[in-house]
């Protein structure tokens, strides 16, 4: 299997974990919860349907009804209601718990992150460093390729380069809190990209020019949420 289809599959299996859908419900929520399958077809959707039910992860509902797709013209919707399995609830727990290298890439890692409320703690952890570590190396090519680029390229494309590295510096910040935040819970403690309690104030001191330390200084940048569109990249 493709690693697009194993996308699709994933996904397949944990919405119709949450409910039993037909098609066209399905097709609507998968084209919410995957940035990259916005265009996602009825063509491309009804094969992975009908795969699944061969393998047996998946049962139809009235099966003997025919289905005709959606079109403009005729405006049908299917009437077959699709539900898991125990085989099919099995193998999203396997996918569930995958956190290998396939995990880390871009299109399983945002798959991954909308399942991560039913996701074991260890398992994120290790898919958040993961990603933070490929993400990483990333980097490391990008600046390279940059630095290169500012004697052959120019500035629109050197500026192309820039934006692309900045998109992925926000994202390896975005993971760094999300990491905090996964070893703070650990210890019982809230950290501060979950919102939840807030960490403790540190204490304020004078600085020596009428104004405490410890709190924010207006004349400094707004604090900069990074990563907050990270499943639309």
């Amino acid at each position: 299997m493709g690693r697009r289809s194993g996308v699709l599959e994933f996904a397949v299996l944990g919405l119709l974990h949450d409910a039993p859908m037909h098609g066209y419900e399905l097709r609507k929520r998968l084209n919410i919860l995957l940035g990259t399958f916005r265009a996602l077809s009825y063509g491309t959707l009804y094969p992975c349907l009908k795969s699944l039910v061969a393998q047996g992860f998946l049962v139809e509902d009235n099966p003997d009804v025919e289905y005709v797709p959606a079109t403009a013209l005729n405006g049908k919707r299917s009437k077959i209601v699709y539900r898991l399995s125990p085989e099919g609830k099995q193998r999203f727990e396997e996918l569930l718990a995958d956190s290998g290298p396939d995990a880390w890439e871009d299109e399983h890692f945002g798959v991954h992150f909308a399942f991560f409320g039913q996701t074991d703690r260890a398992v994120r952890m290790r898919v958040l460093e993961g990603r933070r570590s490929r993400l990483e190396e990333r980097l490391e090519r990008m600046r390279n390729s940059l630095a290169r680029a500012r004697e052959r390229f120019d500035d629109y494309t050197i500026e192309l380069q820039r934006h692309g590295l900045e998109s992925v510096e926000r994202e390896v910040r975005w993971l760094n809190e999300l990491i905090e935040t996964e070893r703070a819970n650990r210890t019982g403690r809230t950290g501060p990209a979950t919102g939840g309690s807030p960490a403790a104030t540190p204490p304020k001191t004078s600085d020596g020019r009428g104004r405490e330390t410890g709190s924010p200084d207006p004349s400094g940048p707004p604090y900069d949420r990074p990563g907050r569109s990270a499943q639309e990249r």
